[in-house]
């Protein structure tokens, strides 16, 4: 009955009762396949639970958050190592490109293997859901933010996802990184609520922020660093401002139930071993600006 509860004030908090609602499931730092039997891999039982979540919700997408698959990412690894893991569901996921994609020149095997160009939106539900590579220099990069501040002024929603592979803010081992701060201000700017990013293997949340560290509960872009899809755990440095939430002691994904005014996430775990640390896993709920 708790459970009953809780489901049904996640989803109202999610937008009005009776408007549709839009589930997404999250996750980066994915493939990982050091055993040639991709069964022995962590991304295998993060992929059976994304794959169980899916059945029981065939609207549900996935996004791909980058790093998703190691070695040097070239479309064999993708076919060998990805494919019989999160590659299950190719056909429902919206990835992103990680620094290991381009370990291969041009990161050839991501985009071959997922037909996606490097940045791209589309509608989930009532939500605007926008897909970024911050990899990116020169030119390119200009072109990205260019696209993205047209998409931002002429095409206007009130709800906002954006996801890319580094995170702006991070307390995990590769700490913050500035490449997307530019991206980060437009989104800001535009009213964008929830942005997400892998790269440190560890899970983390962070209250609502502007690009330059700063609290704004009332207009700010809440993040999510979701690097738990079954690569390897790394360590937290030290916790960062505004850091509400740390835990590098599972593998699991982010599910986001995205309502017409808002959202609820909870972070499910991919295998049952307790709560180490004496916490459970995440859950809560927020409103679109």
């Amino acid at each position: 009955m708790r459970n009953l509860v809780l489901a049904c004030a996640l989803l109202l908090s999610a937008g009005n009762a009776g408007a549709a609602v839009f589930t997404v499931y999250a996750a980066g730092d994915i493939a990982n396949c050091a055993d040639p039997d991709p069964r022995w891999s962590g991304a295998f039982e993060t992929g059976r639970l994304v794959e169980r979540e899916l059945a029981a919700n065939p609207d549900a997408a996935v996004l791909a958050l980058g790093d998703n698959v190691y070695r040097g990412a070239s479309l064999q690894d993708f076919i060998a190592c990805y494919g019989p893991t999160w590659g299950r569901f190719k056909d429902r996921t919206y990835p992103a490109p990680g620094n290991h994609e381009y370990r291969t020149p041009g990161a050839r095997g991501y985009f071959d293997y997922f037909g996606k160009p490097a940045w791209y939106s589309v509608q989930l539900g009532d939500w605007r859901v926008i897909s970024l590579d911050s990899n990116l220099t020169g030119a390119a990069r200009a072109a990205q933010l260019a696209w993205l501040r047209l998409e931002l002024d002429t095409r206007p929603a009130r709800c906002t996802l954006a996801y890319w592979h580094h995170p702006l803010y991070s307390s995990g081992g590769h700490g913050s990184i500035s490449v997307m701060r530019d991206a980060w201000e437009l989104l800001h700017r535009a009213g964008a609520d929830i942005v997400l990013s892998g790269h440190d293997h560890d899970y983390e949340r962070f209250a609502p922020q502007d690009a330059h560290g700063k609290l704004d509960a009332a207009g700010g872009i809440r993040q999510f660093v979701v690097g738990t899809g079954g690569a390897f755990y790394t360590p937290f440095r030290w916790p960062l401002q505004h850091s509400e939430m740390r835990d590098n002691s599972r593998m699991g994904v982010l599910k986001l139930v995205l309502g017409e005014s808002g959202y609820s996430w909870e972070f499910l775990e991919a295998s049952y071993d307790g709560f180490p640390n004496g916490q459970p896993p995440d859950r809560g709920s927020g409103q679109c600006h």
